[in-house]
């Protein structure tokens, strides 16, 4: 199985996830992934769009990125990846981006906090390639409750919840009130949180996560979403979760895993 055949088959696996988890509802959540310009034939892909960007993204200049196409359902994803992403290359200078209108597929709405996420990655010369959003339900009900719209009482409730998310997302999570989805003000906001923590939940609205595969991405979204889960179910049988002691929290923080 060659790169991309992997990279399209492990798409459709996660695409399918998101699906059945109730965080896609109908063209909801996208995706981007560095990929290998020698992962594909560069002299096949007919280059026939040219998109100005809105803002300079010199550090990822001649990258080619596999994203989700704007407007497209999760479900279909999952079917087809091929049919339903599309691939882009940056130009030298950072200033736009080129790709195939072939199927008249463009890329997603969101693609300027994406790009703009891979770019400061590619600044710090860490491992993760790949960027997901997606509607996660346990997460955005989390950020309708006042006292969760902070990221000191989010964290602490996250990790309470379940040991795995004090072991798996020890950084926590970062809290980026409302704002315009697609507009500059979110991507800004959205970036200064990735820069030390994997997960950034938008208020009211979702959550982007940022990992080395589309496997760890979704990983990371789940184990944050099972423990909104738990703190819903607690609640929801009229008790108060207990949570996780400090003490305890500090013994898991100790475990080699």
């Amino acid at each position: 199985m060659s790169s991309l055949s992997k990279i399209y088959a492990e798409i459709s696996e996660v695409a399918s996830l998101l699906q059945a988890s109730g965080w896609a509802e109908k063209n909801a959540g996208n995706f981007s992934i560095r990929i290998d310009r020698n992962s594909f034939d560069y002299n096949k892909e007919l280059i026939t769009e040219h998109q100005n960007l809105q803002k300079q993204t010199p550090e990822i200049a001649n990258m080619v990125f596999l994203v989700s196409g704007k407007g497209k359902r999760m479900r279909d994803i999952a079917k087809a990846p091929e049919e339903n992403t599309i691939i882009i290359i940056i130009s030298n200078d950072g200033k736009s981006f080129s790709f195939s209108h072939d199927e008249d597929i463009i890329p997603t709405s969101e693609l300027i906090t994406h790009l703009e996420i891979h770019n400061m990655i590619a600044a710090r010369n860490s491992s993760e390639k790949v960027v997901i959003h997606s509607h996660v339900t346990e997460l955005i009900a989390l950020t309708h409750i006042k006292k969760y719209c902070n990221q000191e009482n989010l964290n602490n409730l996250l990790w309470q919840m379940h040991p795995e998310t004090s072991m798996f997302i020890p950084q926590g999570v970062g809290f980026v009130p409302f704002a315009l989805p697609g507009s500059t003000e979110i991507a800004s906001s959205t970036i200064n949180k990735l820069r030390n923590h994997q997960i950034a939940i938008w208020e009211k609205h979702g959550v982007f996560s940022i990992a080395d595969t589309i496997n760890n991405c979704y990983d990371l979204i789940d184990i944050a979403a099972k423990s909104a889960k738990i703190y819903f179910m607690c609640a929801n049988s009229e008790n108060q979760p207990q949570g996780l002691t400090p003490k305890q929290l500090s013994d898991i923080s100790k475990i080699d895993f």
